[in-house]
């Protein structure tokens, strides 16, 4: 089963191959209206296997595999 650790700030997340993943953007909670999320520092693009959802509180990978390994993070604005 996925579990997540932390190591300070950062929580550490391992998932199962092949399964299903959810992080949760933590800023959400402050009900900012613009949520972006970053893996690798970059601007995540959806596709089929990644998915924002409820407004960009989360992160859903599907089928997640090794590739999928790195540093996610969310960024929530207010304009």
């Amino acid at each position: 089963p996925p579990s997540i650790a932390s190591s300070g700030d950062i929580p550490i997340i391992t998932a199962v191959a092949g399964g299903q993943l959810l992080l949760e953007c933590p800023e959400a909670a402050e009900l900012h209206p613009n949520i972006e999320w970053h893996r690798e520092g970059s601007l995540l693009q959806e596709d089929a296997r990644r998915q924002v959802l409820a407004q960009g509180r989360f992160l859903q990978l599907r089928a997640v595999s090794a590739a999928d390994g790195g540093e996610y993070s969310c960024r929530a604005t207010s304009p």
